[in-house]
């Protein structure tokens, strides 16, 4: 039977263009790497999931390339590009700081400082979770980052830049990563479920990317929990089914019962939902995003704030149309005060159902 390798790793970029989301960062590391301006010690911060610790490798790698293509890439064939392939460089260390935070292990990465190269002209250390260092190993550390040999290079990574002490921060270039964009997502899954044979729908794409949060890792874990759930054909309701994301479809139905006052149908939808098992406060937090989603509709300048494609997004824009501005805010205001008075109350379903019958007479008080 063949090793199931997970989607995270098989697509794990290797060369910098293939980095989803981060192209600042991107074309400044390769312009360092060009122009030979190459700093002793770099710090990527940001969430989990954004490609802080493949940045970091694929710079190691091309640093030490010794036949850069014309794009600043690692050409994968030199000695050194194929001994980094292979997991057998000697030139590039990574050192796991959540399980080796001790002063020993940094005094024992300080003695391999020394050793100068045997490839190359770098050797690098790469140093992950590095906010898990103890206070004495930073100590202990700080000597060597601040006057490191020549032949150097330190790529430290984190997930929590505010423990890291002022004394390391201040002698490293820092990157800061960002949150993946929906649209970078759902295109990068897009192309993934092209090389796996998987037919996807454009809504299903836009679901994943969204419940991922911005870090491509969790997607592309999603999307294989996805394909184990489906197989190779997916569809919308496949997706938020696996997942238990509440359709889109409740929430034009419910803004839809309130430009007409039906506070009975209201209700009732209200009892649906709760009758698949959705969580009220998941309910009332989705339905204070959706109503934003048609406020941005209103506008031919905001509409690009939508993070949804395809059809839905043109039920969005119809719906939109039906709304007035004033409904929308007035909406918006009752269901974000519901939304923070939601953990206090004692009788939370009530709480809810006053807040539906308070927007299902918004436009009433015109009439």
């Amino acid at each position: 039977m063949e090793n199931f390798i997970v989607s995270a790793r098989k697509y794990r970029p290797d060369t910098f263009q293939t980095v989803v989301g981060q192209a600042s960062i991107t074309s400044t590391l390769k312009n360092a790497i060009k122009n030979r301006q190459l700093a002793h010690a770099y710090l990527f911060c940001g969430p989990r999931g954004v490609g802080k610790t493949t940045c970091a490798r694929i710079f190691a790698k091309t640093i030490n390339c010794q036949n850069l293509t014309a794009e600043v890439e690692p050409c994968n064939e030199c000695e050194s590009c194929q001994a980094f392939n292979s997991n057998r460089s000697y030139n590039i260390h990574e050192l796991d700081a959540a399980s080796n935070n001790s002063v020993d292990d940094i005094r024992n990465l300080t003695d391999q400082v020394r050793i100068p190269p045997q490839i190359g002209h770098y050797s690098i250390y790469i140093i992950d979770e590095v906010h898990m260092l103890s206070q004495a190993a930073f100590n202990a550390f700080l000597k060597t980052l601040e006057e490191p040999p020549k032949h150097a290079i330190f790529i430290l990574a984190t997930t929590e830049k505010h423990k890291i002490i002022p004394t390391i921060l201040s002698r490293c270039q820092i990157f800061d990563f960002n949150r993946i964009k929906v649209s970078d997502i759902a295109g990068h899954l897009g192309y993934v479920a092209k090389s796996e044979a998987v037919e996807i729908e454009s809504e299903a794409l836009n679901v994943v990317a969204q419940k991922a949060d911005g870090a491509m890792r969790d997607a592309l874990s999603i999307f294989d929990q996805i394909v184990s759930f489906s197989g190779k054909s997916i569809t919308y309701k496949d997706v938020i089914s696996n997942l238990n994301v509440l359709d889109y479809d409740y929430y034009f139905r419910l803004i839809d019962l309130f430009l007409k006052n039906d506070i009975p149908g209201s209700l009732m939808l209200f009892n649906e939902i709760l009758d698949h098992g959705f969580d009220g406060h998941h309910f009332i937090s989705g339905l204070s995003t959706h109503i934003r989603d048609l406020l941005v509709c209103k506008d031919p300048i905001t509409v690009q704030l939508l993070e949804v494609g395809g059809e839905i997004k043109e039920k969005y824009k119809t719906q939109a149309v039906a709304c007035e501005q004033e409904f929308l805010f007035g909406a918006l205001g009752i269901s974000n005060e519901c939304d923070m008075q939601y953990k206090a109350s004692q009788n939370k379903r009530l709480l809810i159902e006053l807040n539906l019958i308070k927007m299902a007479q918004l436009t009433l008080k015109k009439k």
